[in-house]
């Protein structure tokens, strides 16, 4: 009788939460969803879970609580190269990425990304935010395994409220504050592909903190006349406006994973969704960071060491620590580890799998070493040493701030760094000769932007600012004056022209000719007359919480030039005015030519 009784209440046990179980068995079987945030300029030290008392950051600080945190994690100094490291998981001296603009960006087409492998395994694959790895196809997002995209590619933006933004190469207006814009576009994609049942690699990349310093008034009202009680150590070089507006813009940036972290909990796939959070080099601005050495740019401690986040409920503990050194080199063959997936590139990674780190027993490789490198500068982290770009060796686990130089007490770990460190230099530091043209109506999208970014000006013509990723062409006066572009058709046909320009009325007038000559010498051109005022004033200042140094935008007018005939294939692209009745020809952005 009493065997009857439990098999019984067993029996009804098994019917009231036996669906439950299985739910839960099937989903941790299940494709674990992705989804990465790397956000633009944010250094260590901006998150409270860091220490920070100047700022709160609950949502950035949960997934510490809930998942796993990297207590040494290394990125790049500057932009660029982190994000070809990440997307490829090889060092970017091997991509072609020596630059953070005017193609120097670009990672070379040989290479194959994180989407590249997620989407071969069946994933939809979105990035929303800031691309800078290649604007034109085949460097574009979408020819480098993201079918979704929606943002922009340059290396900086010039307004971040309703900006010129482009999805899947056509120009678009965004909506509102870019960050919460961004993320309101990567939910969209996630609710998308959980209603077709699918797994999905979100790419988050943020574009703040990095300046321009702008930011909605309720995070800036916070910080405008705050009490900021930790400082940098070197307090007499913060520059205040710069200092509150990147809190508030960190401030913004974890509302924002908060946002989606409640998407996922609203689309019950939480615990199946690997969520990473990094940063992609030290701070922008001095302030404080751990009382580390160096800020971007740098390749000390200060300038390429990054919070490592990832949270994955069905599988991470919450509250793992990892001691063990890591970098951007190793999240793709991390995540594909982790996804069960293969990585799709064919050639060997500089990046190793963390997996065990993360959900394993943990190994300490004391061996390793990590090599951060910019500019020439090469400098190397082990687990507990680090060799800065002059030879001198460092003690970071009792010191640091890196104030401290151990060479002498230290010979032998010293001089097997500078070993390999004079062996990278040999082999990966070299003087870059880049000769990829800029690609005109490649195979694989119909549209492609040609922007001043990406041209060089001729005669008086100047740039209105001297960072050239959101910048434009003025003082354009002459006949004699013209932009050029080192160019090559990839698929010979019909193409639109759309020009971008603005022109005071005492101006219009002028004729402008685009024109082509192919290396054999065969010319292709279209003229068209600007007859259309549009004369609006600069924007970007009035939205700046702290002076900014990059180029003040405009909103430009289009003016279809018509239609041209391409032939594949590599050529000059020349824009220049043939008549100039007044006394200017126009200020120009970008042209865009659709197939």
């Amino acid at each position: 009788m009493y065997c009857r009784s439990l098999l019984t209440s067993f029996v009804s046990i098994l019917l009231l939460f036996g669906p439950l179980f299985l739910l839960h068995l099937r989903a941790a079987e299940a494709p674990p969803n992705v989804v990465v945030f790397l956000t633009d300029d944010q250094g260590w030290g901006d998150l409270s879970l860091n220490g920070n008392t100047n700022l709160s950051t609950p949502n950035i600080d949960k997934l510490a609580a809930e998942g796993a945190m990297f207590e040494r994690f290394y990125v790049c100094p500057v932009c660029s190269p982190t994000r070809a490291e990440f997307l490829t998981g090889r060092y970017h001296t091997r991509l072609g990425v020596y630059s953070t603009s005017a193609g120097g960006e670009r990672m070379n087409l040989d290479e194959k990304t994180v989407a590249d492998s997620f989407k071969a395994a069946g994933y939809a694959t979105g990035a929303f935010g800031k691309w800078h790895n290649g604007m034109q196809a085949p460097y574009h997002p979408n020819c480098r395994g993201f079918t979704e995209f929606y943002g922009f590619c340059s290396g900086h933006w010039g307004n971040y409220f309703d900006p010129m933004l482009e999805r899947n190469g056509k120009i678009v207006t965004g909506k509102g504050f870019c960050v919460d814009d961004f993320t309101t576009q990567a939910m969209n994609f996630m609710d998308g592909a959980s209603k077709q049942e699918k797994p999905f690699f979100a790419y988050i990349p943020y574009n703040t903190p990095h300046s321009p310093m702008q930011v909605p008034d309720k995070f800036w009202n916070k910080f405008e006349n705050a009490e900021l009680s930790m400082r940098n150590r070197e307090p007499g070089k913060e520059k205040d406006l710069h200092l509150r507006a990147a809190l508030a813009m960190c401030e913004n940036i974890d509302w924002n994973v908060g946002r989606v972290m409640d998407k996922l909990d609203a689309l019950g796939i939480a615990d199946n969704t690997i969520v990473l959070y990094f940063c992609d080099n030290g701070p922008n601005g001095v302030r404080w960071n751990g009382d580390m050495k160096g800020r971007k740019g740098s390749t000390d401690e200060g300038g390429v060491r990054s919070p490592l986040l990832v949270r994955w409920p069905a599988k991470i503990p919450a509250g793992k620590r990892v001691r063990s050194i890591g970098s951007a080199l190793d999240l793709h063959p991390t995540l594909a580890d982790l996804a069960g997936i293969d990585v799709a590139s064919s050639k060997p990674l500089d990046g190793i799998s963390l997996k065990n780190a993360l959900i394993g027993k943990e190994e300490v490789d004391g061996t390793r070493v990590i090599v951060s490198t910019w500019k020439g500068r090469v400098s190397l982290r082990n687990q507990r040493f680090r060799l800065d770009d002059k030879g001198k060796l460092f003690d970071l686990v009792n010191d640091p701030g890196q104030r401290t130089e151990v060479t002498a007490d230290f010979p032998r770990v010293a001089e097997g760094l500078r070993k390999r460190q004079k062996a990278f230099r040999a082999k990966h530091i070299k003087a870059p000769d880049d000769q990829r043209p800029f690609v005109i109506g490649h195979a694989s999208m119909a549209n492609t932007q040609i922007p001043a970014r990406d041209g060089t000006a001729h005669g008086g013509i100047k740039r209105s600012n001297k960072f050239p990723n959101c910048s434009f062409f003025t003082d354009w006066t002459t006949t004699e004056d013209k932009v050029t572009w080192s160019a090559e058709v990839g698929e010979a046909a019909d193409y639109d022209v759309d020009l971008y320009y603005t022109c005071p009325a005492a101006d219009v007038g002028s004729t402008v000719e685009l024109r082509f000559v192919s290396a054999s010498g065969d010319v292709s051109s279209i003229k068209a007359v600007i007859k259309d005022a549009h004369d609006p004033p600069l924007r970007g200042a009035d939205e700046d919480r702290s002076p900014r140094v990059e180029s003040l935008v405009k909103e430009f007018k289009v003016l279809n030039m018509g239609r041209m005939t391409l032939p594949s294939g590599p050529g000059v692209l020349t824009l220049q005015a043939t008549d100039v009745p007044g006394s200017r020809v126009m200020d120009f952005r970008l042209l865009m030519l659709r197939r």
